[in-house]
């Protein structure tokens, strides 16, 4: 599994957070952007800048997702995407995106979309919290801490 990170307007906290756990676990981050962005010097970590356009990061992201890896997400179009491919997405503010709920919220996005296009101001979301930093990284560290289980039993059967 890798860590993909829709970077373009991932907060540099929850990108932090994400540092520590690659570093923690081993496990490959790549972050996609279409503007330069600084991270640490690390062989589990890098960074792919794509050309400015409109979905450019997350076609990129999309193209090279395997199955099973994870995406940092708040597009709701590219979490879609990214659950129709076989992974799995998770927002800034620690909401994982499911098959289950996904097009009710692609719903509701196209009909603020519509809201908005019409004239009708709705406001956006509210700036990042620090308890929607700590719900990010308690979700996140549940979804690893379940994952790293998942490959330890799997090694365990393996030797059997």
């Amino acid at each position: 599994m890798k860590i993909w990170v829709d970077a373009d307007a991932c907060p540099v906290v929850i990108r932090d957070i994400i540092y520590r756990a690659a570093k923690r676990t081993g496990l490959e981050t790549i972050l996609v952007a279409n503007a330069p962005i600084s991270v640490p010097e690390s062989a589990l970590i890098s960074f792919v800048q794509v050309p400015a356009g409109l979905d450019v990061a997350d076609q990129e992201i999309v193209q090279k997702l395997s199955a099973g890896d994870l995406v940092i997400t708040s597009d709701i179009p590219l979490a879609a995407e990214v659950i129709e491919n076989g992974g799995q997405a998770l927002s800034p503010r620690g909401e994982l995106f499911t098959a289950g709920d996904i097009r009710n919220r692609l719903s509701i996005r196209d009909f603020m979309n519509t809201l908005r296009a019409t004239g009708v101001e709705t406001g956006g979301p509210p700036p990042m919290s620090q308890k929607d930093s700590s719900q990010f990284a308690n979700q996140f560290d549940k979804f690893l801490t379940a994952y790293m289980k998942s490959i330890e039993k799997k090694a365990r059967n393996e030797q059997q």
